[in-house]
This record gives C-alpha cells, sequence and structure tokens, in this order.
C-alpha cells in the first residue's frame, strides 16, 4: 500500500507531517509513502531514521503549496504543481491508493473533485468524521462540503455513511439519524421533511429524527446534516469541550487546596483528556470521490496526524470507494421503472 502525504498542509507543516509518517511506516511494515512537498524541509527528518524506513519513502519535491488562505480558484488555476495537487494527482494515476493532507479545506475538496471526480451515482462529495460519544463515536456527515443540499443529497450522504460505518466498525446494519431540530415528525423545515420521507423509504436501517445532543449520546451510527448545519455543528462541539477543558483547569488552579485535590483526582482528568481529545478522531474522509482522500485537521500534532494516515489505510485496505460504488449501483438496479 502506498500513501501520498502532502506535508506541506495543516499549520505546522513538515514538522509534524513528516514525524507523524514514519511513524505510521513503523506500525505498518508493507506501507509505503509518498511525501509530496518541499525537500529541503523533508530531508532532515529523513536523515534522522533508519535505512529501513527511508528505503519505504520516496519524495515528490515542489516548492509550491496551498496556503490556508488561498481561495479555491486559485488552488484549481494557479497552483497546479502545488503539493495538495500532486499528492492527489498521485491517486489518479495509480501511484498512490489514498491522499492525506492538513491543508485549505476547500481547495483539497475541490481539487480532489476535479481530478478524481465523483461515483456515477453521487452528486456531491461530503466530508464524514467520526465525533466522540458517550459509547464510542458517531460518524457524521456532511460538515461543511456544501453548504445548501438538496434531499437527494442527504440521502446520498446516508447511504454513503452507512457503507463507511460497516467498513470502518464493523456495524452489519448502522443506525442512521437525520439531524432535526426536535424528534417529533412535525419538526424540521421543507429540506428535513422531505429527507426524512426519501430516508423510510431507502431500506436503510433509518431509525428517524436526531437532535443535537444525540450526536454525543451515540443515538445513531451515522447522523447525517447538510454541510452548513454539520460545520457549525462539529464547531460549536470542539469549542464547548476546549471551555470545558479551560474552565477545569481554572478551578484547579484557583487555590493550594483546589491544586492538591487537582493533584489527586489527575488520573481522572487524565483519563477524561485522554477520551475528550479530537486528535484520537483526528482525518475526516472524502467520501463519493473515486479514490480514498483524508482531511486532518489544520491544526493536528503528531499524533493526530497519524491518526489520519491510520483512517486513510483502513479506508484503502477496506476498499472504501469500491464499497461506495458498488453500493449506489445495486440501490439504483433495486428501483424498478415501474416503481418510479
Amino acid at each position: 500500500m502506498t500513501l501520498a502525504v502532502d506535508v506541506m498542509g495543516g499549520d505546522h507543516g513538515p514538522a509534524v507531517t513528516v514525524p507523524a509518517s514514519l511513524q505510521c511506516l513503523r506500525e505498518f511494515p508493507d506501507l509505503h509513502l509518498l511525501l509530496v512537498g518541499d525537500e529541503s524541509l523533508i530531508s532532515p527528518f529523513l536523515q534522522q531514521a533508519d535505512s529501513l524506513l527511508r528505503a519505504r519513502v520516496h519524495v515528490i519535491h515542489t516548492s509550491e503549496y496551498v496556503t490556508m488562505d488561498d481561495k479555491v480558484s486559485t488552488a484549481l488555476r494557479l497552483k497546479k504543481q502545488s503539493s495538495m495537487r500532486l499528492a492527489i494527482n498521485a491517486v489518479r494515476d495509480g501511484q498512490a491508493q489514498a491522499c492525506v493532507s492538513a491543508g485549505n479545506t476547500g481547495a483539497l475538496m475541490a481539487v480532489s473533485r476535479f481530478v478524481l471526480k465523483t461515483h456515477a451515482g453521487i452528486d456531491r462529495p461530503a466530508i464524514m468524521a467520526a465525533i466522540p460519544s458517550s459509547n464510542g463515536h458517531t460518524h457524521m456527515l456532511d460538515l461543511g462540503a456544501n453548504v445548501d443540499s438538496q434531499p437527494e443529497h442527504l440521502l446520498q450522504f446516508a447511504q454513503m455513511g452507512e457503507v463507511v460505518a460497516r467498513a470502518l466498525d464493523g456495524v452489519e446494519r448502522p443506525r442512521i439519524g437525520l439531524l432535526n431540530i426536535g424528534e417529533e415528525e412535525i419538526k424540521g423545515n421543507e429540506l428535513i421533511k422531505q429527507t426524512h420521507e426519501l430516508l423510510r423509504a431507502s431500506g436503510l436501517n433509518y431509525i428517524g429524527y436526531v437532535e443535537g445532543d444525540g450526536i454525543t449520546r451515540g443515538e445513531a451510527d451515522v447522523v447525517v446534516c447538510d454541510g452548513f448545519v454539520g460545520n457549525v455543528s462539529l464547531k460549536s462541539s470542539e469549542g464547548i469541550a476546549k471551555l470545558i477543558a479551560s474552565m477545569i483547569k481554572a478551578e484547579i488552579n484557583r487555590s493550594w487546596l483546589t491544586r492538591l485535590l487537582g493533584l489527586l483526582a489527575w488520573p481522572i482528568w487524565r483519563g477524561l483528556k485522554h477520551r475528550l481529545d479530537p486528535g484520537r478522531h483526528n482525518g475526516a474522509s472524502l467520501v463519493g470521490l473515486t479514490g480514498v482522500v483524508v482531511k486532518s485537521h489544520g491544526s493536528a500534532d503528531q499524533q493526530a496526524f497519524a491518526q489520519a494516515l491510520r483512517v486513510a489505510v483502513t479506508e484503502v485496505e477496506q476498499d472504501v470507494p469500491g464499497l461506495i460504488a458498488r453500493h449506489l449501483s445495486l440501490s439504483v438496479a433495486e428501483v424498478s421503472p415501474s416503481a418510479i
């Protein structure tokens, strides 16, 4: 297996992406990597690695990269030799089975869609990620790729989410929920109500409406929403987690007594921090494309970026794009002309 890594993407660039890549090479003996970026910045990290690891690394040099502030049009038209573009090209050309990048999300989605295209039955790709919940995690999509979706798009998101949840988690019949402002039938706008009817007739294990707090309670294995709502929900939950962490830290440091009690409770705080660490669930899949593309959080540290690489490895092993293509073709075949 070969992964193409955009080492220039994210807030930290090669200082994080290259060590994380070497870490995954140690974990997966059969893994090979294409590190795409400025060779002068990559080489110092490779020189510190042993020769066996370096033998499984190939560097594709380019000094051009997509910044976090670049417009999508700039990434598409003016930066055709960027590290992001070349990494995605490697997937298209069969040099790699997946691309991993911590770069500009909008640019990554646009370039991936332009280069790799979507499956025949997919109108729009979606961003899908695992959100921590009380019983593990909940897969959620779309998280920002499409801000104005139609009911048919949300149905496609549900179908793709079901395939990914089965592949990554081994759940035979993932529970599909539709994010709404209430669980009652009368709640929601026209988009939600029309999607609700499509999902009920889809043959999926659709459990109905799920409210925002149902995501972290683990009421569904997959929660579907449009990209605008999904992105706001994701960023809000991340902000709340950071707020709670800062408030706990402030309370512990309030006095010598609270510091002492905090020290006694350190194993609890450490366990809680581990469970809430977004890096454990880093790696959002761009589902619906003909190849595997995984988006890492831009501020990811080494451990978090390594997790995004692991997600890519799993999706390649499970052939997620192929599973989605076959699932959609079967879904279309099941709809007879008389039923339309």
